[in-house]
């Protein structure tokens, strides 16, 4: 078992877009379809800010920018992917909008963003559940209602991991292709944590080379995490699964 920066940076984060599904420009553009349902475009002039906390190639990044955030920071473990998100967005003109920043999520906005200046703030793809424990969710939610100005949004999507499969069910395929297959199991620790192994294998010159490697996530119930949210002053407007298996939590400062 690795800890989840390494365990993108050895394995999946050469392979993430394809992950997505191999266009970031079709994903930001869903994205982008997905926050303007939840009312987060920007009238042109406004000068919002936002913040993609786990940014990875930048499908939200793209899409806030699009939605008329003048200034949005994107933050990610991975200098591999945020190599990719400031490639995407040279090559749509949202270079001038895009601030990376190569951090960790923990501490990282009380560094980055001054209290109450944040219009969007989003942690989206089970990115969450990719902190160390319970008591880092808290103190980031925490973090999040502070940055975020009065009327301002917190929105999370993330995969609700508390429901044990057993068996056969454990095993997941993750995607496919001729040359590509990536495939994950789970193991339950404890009521707390799961345990995430990926298998890749590659068809190279011929063959097929397998890569593996294993990381934890968290299991969080969607009750408790938006009672964290409102234990830090933010008001829910939508909590609810999502075709695609994740959940969504929208939240805003009153």
């Amino acid at each position: 078992m690795t800890t989840v920066a390494d365990h993108y940076e050895d394995l999946l984060a050469a392979h993430y877009t394809w992950m997505l599904g191999g266009d970031i420009e079709a994903v930001a553009a869903a994205q982008a379809e997905l926050l303007r349902g939840l009312g987060l475009s920007r009238r042109p002039g406004e000068q919002a800010t936002a913040v993609d906390l786990g940014c990875g190639p930048g499908p939200q990044t793209l899409a806030l920018a699009r939605l008329g955030h003048a200034s949005v920071t994107a933050v990610d473990t991975s200098a591999t992917l945020l190599a990719e998100l400031v490639a995407h967005a040279g090559r749509a003109g949202l270079a001038p909008a895009v601030h990376p920043v190569h951090a960790d999520l923990r501490g990282v906005l009380p560094r980055t963003v001054a209290p109450g200046s944040v219009a969007t703030l989003v942690c989206m793809g089970d990115t969450l559940p990719h902190l160390p424990g319970r008591p880092d969710v808290q103190q980031l939610i925490a973090d999040i209602a502070t940055a975020l100005r009065p009327g301002g949004s917190f929105v999370a999507t993330y995969r609700d991991l508390t429901r044990e499969l057993r068996g056969h069910d454990r095993f997941l395929p993750v995607r496919s292709c001729a040359d590509r297959i990536l495939t994950c199991f789970l193991d339950y620790l404890d009521e707390d944590v799961v345990l995430v192994h990926d298998l890749l294998h590659t068809r190279r010159d011929g063959a097929w080379h397998l890569k593996t490697g294993s990381y934890p996530k968290l299991r969080l119930a969607p009750a408790w995490l938006a009672a964290q949210c409102r234990a830090a002053g933010l008001e829910i407007r939508h909590d609810e699964a999502t075709p695609s298996g994740l959940r969504l939590l929208h939240a805003a400062k009153p």
